[in-house]
C-alpha cells in the first residue's frame, strides 16, 4: 500500500472545506496524494482493510454497537457501481449491506423522505453503502421541481440533524461527492453505446439528465455547502480516472476503519475445559 505523505491523509486531501462550495474550483481529473507510478500502484491494502472490517462485525457480536456508512453521490456515470464492486466488494460478505435507491415508491412517498432511509441503516457492526440516499431528496426534487422550494429547503437541516443522530448512536458516515467533469460522463455514455454487452446500462433519461447539467451543479454546491458539518463532513472525490477514484475511497474507508480501531472479542473461556471435552473418546 503506498501511503501518504507524513501528516497528510486523504481525508485531509479530500475533505470539503467550510464555506461556500464551487464546483468549477475541484479538478475531477486530479489525483491527491496518489503514487507517482501511474495506475500501477493504486492498490489498497485491501487484506488490512478485510481484517478491520472482520473485527468490527466481530465486535458487534460481543454487545459493540458501532457500524460504519458509506454515502455516495453523484451525476449518472460518475462510478458507485464500480466502488461498490472493486472496493466495497474486497469485504467479506458478512458485516456489509448495499443499498441502491432509486425513485421512492408510492408507498415511501406517504411517510416523511427519511423514512426509507431509516429502513436501510447499518446494524451494529455492519459497513453500509448507499449508492444515491436521502441527499436525493435535495437534488432531483429541486432539479425537477417535484416538491414546493419551502419543503426541500427545510431538509437541509433535517438531514443534519440525521445524520447527528446518527453518529451519536456510534455510526461513522462517510460522504463521497465522485465528481466528474461532462466531458467525461459523454465518454462513458458512448463507451456504453459502443459496447453491445453494456447496452443494458444505458438509459435514455441519463441524456435528459445530462442536459439538467447546470442545474445539477447547483444543488450539488448547495448540497455540499448545506450538510457539511464537523460530526458528517463531506469529501470530494475526483473521478475522472477510474483507479484513482477507487484507490482513494479504499483510502478513506481504511482510515475510517483504523480510527475505530476495532478488535476482536476476548470471551472468558476455560479453554483447557473445552479442550477436555474435545478430547477423543478412550
Amino acid at each position: 500500500m503506498t501511503t501518504a505523505p507524513t501528516g497528510t491523509s486523504m481525508r485531509d486531501a479530500l475533505r470539503v472545506p467550510a464555506g461556500p462550495v464551487v464546483l468549477a474550483g475541484f479538478d475531477s481529473s486530479a489525483r491527491p496524494l496518489a503514487p507517482t507510478k501511474r495506475n500501477r500502484d493504486l492498490a489498497n491494502d485491501t487484506a488490512r482493510m478485510r481484517d478491520l472490517q472482520a473485527k468490527l462485525w466481530a465486535e458487534s457480536t460481543a454487545g459493540g454497537t458501532r457500524s460504519v456508512l458509506l454515502v455516495m453521490q453523484g451525476i449518472d456515470t460518475a462510478g458507485k457501481g464500480g466502488v461498490t464492486k472493486h472496493v466495497v466488494g474486497t469485504f467479506g460478505p458478512i458485516g456489509v449491506q448495499y443499498t441502491g435507491f432509486k425513485a421512492p415508491t408510492k408507498q415511501e412517498l406517504r411517510h416523511d423522505f427519511l423514512w426509507r432511509i431509516r429502513k436501510r441503516l447499518p446494524g451494529p457492526g455492519v459497513v453500509g453503502v448507499f449508492d444515491r440516499s436521502h441527499y436525493e431528496d435535495v437534488l432531483i426534487v429541486r432539479v425537477h421541481d417535484l416538491v414546493p422550494e419551502a419543503e426541500w429547503e427545510a431538509r437541509y437541516d433535517a438531514i443534519n440533524e440525521f445524520e447527528k443522530e446518527l453518529v451519536d448512536n456510534g455510526t461513522t458516515v462517510l460522504k463521497c461527492f465522485l465528481d466528474i467533469s461532462f466531458e467525461t460522463q459523454r465518454d462513458r455514455l458512448l463507451a456504453r453505446l459502443d459496447d453491445p454487452e453494456k447496452h443494458w446500462k444505458f438509459n435514455e433519461a441519463d441524456l435528459d439528465e445530462r442536459a439538467r447539467w447546470s442545474d445539477y451543479e447547483v444543488a450539488f454546491e448547495a448540497m455540499l455547502e448545506r450538510t457539511n458539518t464537523d460530526h458528517a463532513p463531506w469529501y470530494v472525490v475526483p473521478s475522472d480516472h477510474k483507479k484513482y477514484r477507487n484507490w482513494a475511497i479504499g483510502e478513506l474507508l481504511h482510515e475510517t476503519l483504523e480510527d475505530l480501531a476495532p478488535e476482536w472479542p476476548r470471551p472468558a473461556l476455560d479453554v483447557p475445559a473445552l479442550r477436555a471435552r474435545l478430547a477423543p473418546p478412550h
